[in-house]
Order: structure tokens, then C-alpha cells, then sequence
């Protein structure tokens, strides 16, 4: 007889986070499995989903969270887990969700301390090297930098005034934007589609060609150097800085004197500040204040910028997450991480162990191959 799982889905503690890890659809699809699921009380609500609708779904619906984490055998999150769920953690229990634990050094040391099992969303990486779980959060937040940016460029709102789109015989306004990656190409849509003139820097000469290539020529492709950089951002009215990989720290590519040379009233958003941002000196800012002002430009740097559209960022994650979810249900976790290649990518630590040989330097911890934990896997 198959292995019943038990899943916990807590309410958000990140500062202003309103996405839930799995819609109620996605829960019905588990239940409809003979797989138990909780909810935590009104974890789904700033998203949208009420509790009953997470009880017609199947799910049991639980106070708080100590009796959610006390129950569940695989917790689904969205961002990494607060300092007072610390406390909660059992041992081989499974945390799935972004984690960012490049950043997150006291967080690392208490998954291992409790021997938890912590497989990062944004690790999960498939044979052809993409990283599917970090695509839909990637695709949210490079539309939503250039909706957030154009907002800033208003004069009421401490912008220089201009419109992006510009109107006939005025020029538009200028995004330039750093990494072009997901996020990147989803920023150039959005611009493009605003009327916007448009400019992406990358190292990666073929992703350059691809993206000339799907965005017919109208965008500027650039190679990356710190010439190009200094020549484009002294144009721009908004500055994306979009550079990132999964376990690393994000490289500062901007620096405080290439920002002090963008004109007075543009824009800046650095989407890789969950990671440490791409701008030197960069300070993290909240829904609830998402701006700064310094050397007279707006700066932005969300942490978890796909919460400002909660239902439709929440219905992204549930269903990328949803087949991987399946995967841990039907096998269990042990075998899943075993024999399924693109989850055993994703995880970080396991019985106090650190299975991620990029994280493991980033800290100067001892690195332990999964293969030498679970063995090899059955061919």
C-alpha cells in the first residue's frame, strides 16, 4: 500500500509576503491522491483563497502554526523560513520552497543543527540546465519592474517626468537593463510592449543572438563591460539590474559612481537583492515601502517583488511546483531525492549535511555528495 504524505502549508512570515506556496486547485489534486494536507488559518487569504475553499479542496484547516509544523512531514513554502519557525523544525523533515541560503547564514546552520531536509526551489534544475521553479517568480518580476518603474517616472511620485512610451515626435523613455536571463527578457517585453526603447547587456554572446532573434531586432543588444554599462545607464530612465545565479551570492556589477552618472528622477530596481543585489550598496526595501531616494535616483529593491500580484504569482509557483510536489508524495522523500535528478539538484542539506557544493564554499562548510547519503540511484 502506498505511503500516505502529510503536507503543511504555514501562512507567510517574510515581511509583507502575501503568496501562498499552493492554491487550492493544486491541493484538491493531492487530497484526490489519499495524501493528507493542512492549511494553517487564512494562509492563502491575501492571495485570495479563503479557508473553505482550501476545505472544500480536502484540506484541514489548523489554528497555528506550531500544530502545522508539528504535523506535517513536508512543509511547502514560498520564501525561507523566519526565525521563530526555527524553533519548529523536526528532524528529515522536508522544507520546500525558495531559500536563497547564499544569504541566509544562521537559517543554513539550523537546518543542519535539526537535520532537516531542505530542497530549494530555486536549486531544482533539469537536464537541459534550466531552472524551472525559478522561471515563474523570474517571469513576475521582470514585468512587474517596468510596470513599477514607469509609475516612478512620474512627477507626483518623485520621477523625472517622463512617459515611457513617449508620444509621436517625442521620443520614449530609455530602460536599460543588466542580465538577460528570464527575468531580463520579461523586462524587455514588458518595455517593448509600453513603447519604450530598449537596451540588454549580458557576457553570453548566444543569449544576446537569441534574444535579437525573438524580440525581431527591436531591442539594442550589448555586450557587457564596464565601457557599455557607463555609456547605457547614463542614458537610461530605468535601470534593471537582473544578474543572478541559484546558491551564490549575485555579483555587484553596479557600483555608487556608475549610479551617480543616471539622470536625476530615473529609476532603479535591483531584482537580484534577494541574493545581495547587483548594486553596491543596495538596501532592501518592502511592499510596504518599496523605494529609497539617493543621489536624487529612486532605488527599489524588493526582496520578494512577485507579492505585489499575489494571485496570479501564487497560481505560478503552485503549478511549477505541483509536479515535483507529486513526485515527494508518490515515492517519498528519500527515493524521490534518490532517483529523481532535478529534485536531488534542489536539495541543500540533508541530516546535517551540506549536499550543494556552491553553498558549501560560500560559508566554508565541509560539502557531502548526496550520492554518498542516498547511494546511487537504480538504473
Amino acid at each position: 500500500m502506498k505511503t500516505k504524505s502529510i503536507f503543511g502549508i504555514p501562512k507567510e512570515l517574510k515581511t509583507d509576503e502575501s503568496r501562498v506556496s499552493l492554491t487550492p486547485d493544486s491541493v484538491k489534486i493531492l487530497t484526490d491522491d489519499n495524501h493528507e494536507v493542512y492549511v494553517e488559518k487564512n494562509a492563502g487569504l491575501n492571495a485570495g483563497f479563503c479557508n473553505d475553499m482550501y476545505i472544500e479542496a480536502g484540506a484541514k484547516i489548523l489554528d497555528t502554526k506550531e500544530e502545522l509544523w508539528d504535523i506535517a512531514n513536508i512543509i511547502v513554502k514560498v520564501k525561507e523560513p523566519q526565525k521563530e519557525e526555527y524553533k519548529l523544525f523536526k528532524e528529515d523533515q522536508i522544507i520546500f520552497g525558495y531559500m536563497h541560503l547564499a544569504i541566509e547564514e544562521d537559517l543554513v546552520m539550523n537546518l543542519i543543527n535539526k537535520k532537516v531536509l531542505a530542497i530549494c526551489a530555486e536549486s531544482i534544475q533539469t537536464k537541459n540546465g534550466e531552472f524551472p521553479l525559478l522561471r515563474p517568480m523570474s517571469e513576475v518580476a521582470g514585468r512587474l519592474s517596468i510596470q513599477l518603474g514607469a509609475h516612478y517616472l512620474e512627477l507626483n511620485n518623485g520621477g523625472s517626468g517622463v512617459l515611457l512610451g513617449g508620444v509621436p515626435g517625442v521620443q520614449p523613455g530609455k530602460v536599460v537593463i543588466v542580465g538577460g536571463g528570464v527575468v531580463g527578457a520579461n523586462a524587455a517585453k514588458v518595455a517593448l510592449g509600453m513603447g519604450a526603447d530598449v537596451s540588454v547587456l549580458d557576457i553570453d554572446s548566444k543569449r544576446l543572438a537569441f534574444l535579437d532573434l525573438v524580440f525581431n531586432g527591436s531591442i539594442k543588444t550589448h555586450y557587457f563591460n564596464s565601457t557599455t554599462l557607463t555609456e547605457e545607464v547614463k542614458k537610461a530612465d530605468i535601470l534593471v539590474a537582473a544578474v543572478a545565479k541559484p546558491n551564490v551570492k549575485a555579483p555587484v556589477l553596479i557600483t555608487e559612481d556608475i549610479v551617480k552618472q543616471m539622470k536625476k528622477g530615473s529609476f532603479l530596481i535591483d531584482i537580484a537583492v534577494d541574493q545581495g543585489g547587483n548594486v553596491e550598496n543596495i538596501q532592501t526595501t518592502t511592499l510596504t515601502n518599496p523605494v529609497y531616494e539617493k543621489f536624487d535616483i529612486t532605488h527599489c529593491a524588493i526582496s520578494n517583488l512577485p507579492s505585489l500580484t499575489p494571485k496570479t504569482s501564487s497560481f505560478a509557483y503552485s503549478y511549477a511546483i505541483l509536479p515535483y510536489i507529486m513526485q515527494i508524495a508518490q515515492m517519498g522523500g528519500f527515493s524521490a531525492i534518490k532517483e529523481v535528478d532535478s529534485i536531488g539538484s534542489g536539495v541543500n542539506t540533508f541530516r546535517g549535511k551540506v549536499t550543494n557544493e556552491g553553498l558549501a564554499k560560500t560559508f566554508n562548510l565541509k560539502h557531502t555528495e548526496l550520492s554518498l547519503l542516498v547511494g546511487f540511484k537504480v538504473l
